[in-house]
């Protein structure tokens, strides 16, 4: 993952509302969550939700499928996982503690 695709995901998440309804979303697992399910469950304005899903959508945390008349959210965990991944690639690597551990591994 390229530095700018993280930030731009970081600052997705930076917003507290969008990383409640991200986090909502991650615990329902693989199936998702309809729309009216996550509205309810977190108390929010119809549009609120819709704005703050519509930006966690653009930079690809949040894929949308429609089910008849039932919208359903689902993270997108390749994405999570890539972003996590990105935040822990380098961890230790300038950290003498670490090196002897690399060395070992090699």
């Amino acid at each position: 993952m390229m530095i700018d695709d993280a930030a731009v995901r970081l600052e997705a998440l930076g917003n507290p509302t969008r990383l409640k309804i991200y986090r909502s979303l991650v615990r329902a697992g693989h199936s998702g969550m309809a729309v009216g399910k996550l509205q309810a469950s977190l108390d929010l304005a119809g549009s609120t939700l819709s704005h703050h899903l519509k930006a966690l959508v653009i930079v690809g945390l949040v894929a949308q499928e429609r089910q008849g008349t039932t919208l359903i959210c689902r993270a997108n965990y390749e994405m999570m996982r890539g972003l996590v991944d990105f935040l822990v690639a380098e961890c230790c690597v300038d950290a003498c503690e670490c090196a002897p551990a690399e060395a070992a591994r090699s």
